[in-house]
């Protein structure tokens, strides 16, 4: 019977120095495990150091690893779906260069898959190396996200997972240009298992996890797998309907209490300050849809490949 191909894919930005033990310990896993056949696509995402050069060394010392280019950096998901693009194993598994997702973890997976799980995914325990903020922005990301989307984006579910071909080609399939590919896998459904897991800190070189890129994506995560927010305009209708009567309710016993400095002040400000407050929350809201509504009309692709070698 032939062996099955597993075949790990993995963005790299600017992780030059995270190259070469990337290399070492895949190697290792790989050997480790010799009743599987195993490949490393590596997507080099624009990276403006010498990446490219130690993945084509990589290469040289070992044909497993496989490197796709692209024409210029495409985040990470745009790099996971770059490599699901041109995967073609039994199995995939996503990670980053960074180390931070450990390899040799993947062995857990297998044992995972084995048993007839199709989704085998890390759950983060703990995340060191870690500076407050980040923490925090990822504990408030995935309490909103699993709240808004009926927890089907798993608290602390990492990208890093194992993937059986029937699980990434369905996501695969899907063509939408807003890619949060931890939601579109959550969606699709298979049968799936979380493993705990610590994350070590970056082996080597500088996060590209910045605050700002990281809220852009959880926003576009959220609003690209939940309707909960147009839903909230609705409520805030009313709220905003009841606390303007009472606002009216109150100030009308002030004018016949104390007075006011004109006729129809306290209308005025009840107005002003619930009114505008409320028209510029909608429009934000609807703004961030619609924004995602004119990525998908625009039909760009999500990544494009200039080079690929040993593929």
């Amino acid at each position: 019977m032939a062996r099955k191909k597993v075949q790990a894919i993995i963005p790299a930005y600017n992780e030059s120095e995270n190259v070469d033990e990337l290399g070492r310990q895949l190697t290792a896993v790989f050997d480790s495990e010799p009743d599987y056949d195993f490949e490393a696509l590596i997507i080099e995402n624009g990276s403006f150091d010498d990446t490219w050069e130690k993945l084509l060394a990589l290469h040289e010392r070992d044909p497993r690893f496989k490197i796709v280019q692209l024409a210029r950096n495409f985040r990470m998901d745009g790099g996971l779906t770059a490599g699901l693009s041109v995967a073609d194993g039994d199995a995939v598994i996503l990670m980053t260069a960074d180390l931070q997702d450990p390899p040799a973890l993947i062995p857990t997976f297998l044992r995972y898959w084995e048993q007839g799980y199709e989704n085998v995914y890390g759950v983060v325990t703990k995340r060191n190396g870690t500076n407050p903020v980040r923490r925090m922005n990822s504990q408030l990301f995935y309490w909103l996200a699993g709240r808004l989307t009926d927890d089907r984006i798993t608290r602390n579910a990492s990208d890093f997972r194992l993937l059986d071909r029937a699980t990434y080609e369905a996501v695969r399939g899907m063509e939408e240009r807003n890619r949060f590919v931890r939601g579109l896998v959550s969606w699709v459904g298979f049968k799936s298992i979380g493993v705990p897991m610590e994350r070590p800190p970056r082996f080597a070189g500088e996060s590209k996890a910045y605050t700002l890129k990281v809220i852009d994506l959880a926003f576009k995560g959220i609003f690209a797998h939940s309707y909960v927010p147009l839903r909230l305009i609705t409520m805030l209708g009313f709220v905003l309907s009841g606390l303007a009567l009472i606002a009216f309710v109150v100030f009308l016993i002030r004018l016949f209490a104390f007075g006011v400095p004109f006729d129809g002040y306290g209308t005025l400000v009840s107005l002003l300050f619930l009114g505008f407050g409320g028209v510029l929350l909608v429009l934000g809201v609807l703004g961030e849809y619609i924004g995602l509504i004119y990525e998908e009309v625009k039909q760009r692709p999500n990544f494009i490949i200039s080079n690929k070698v040993g593929l």
